[in-house]
């Protein structure tokens, strides 16, 4: 599982991407902003199971299996982790309850 300061650089540099985007396009509102980062991950993460700032941060989404997450995972992790809360609570195992409630893990690829 990887480690919090890299899921950290990560969403740093997914929520940089979305803000620019925002900002170039749709004067900066908080709630394109937020659009857009979801979108984005949502996107990414079902074809790629990883974001931008995953790669960025040699970091991947994968089912408990190890398989990619899929559309519907994807759908349900980035929900949860765009309404924060699901994402700053952990369970034993070390992952955020949007990991939990998605059946994904954030592994550490390099």
């Amino acid at each position: 599982m990887a480690g919090l300061g890299r899921r950290i650089i990560g969403l740093a540099v997914d929520w940089a991407i979305a803000t620019a985007i925002s900002a170039g396009f749709l004067g900066n509102d908080p709630l394109a902003t937020l659009g857009i980062f979801a979108l984005m991950t949502w996107l990414m993460l079902s074809t790629l199971g990883a974001t931008i700032g995953h790669v960025a941060a040699g970091l991947a989404v994968r089912r408990l299996d190890g398989g990619l997450p899929g559309p519907r995972r994807a759908l349900i992790r980035t929900v949860l982790l765009c309404l924060v809360i699901p994402a700053v609570v952990w369970g034993a195992d070390g992952r955020g309850l949007h990991d939990i409630a998605a059946g994904t893990v954030v592994t550490r690829v390099r």
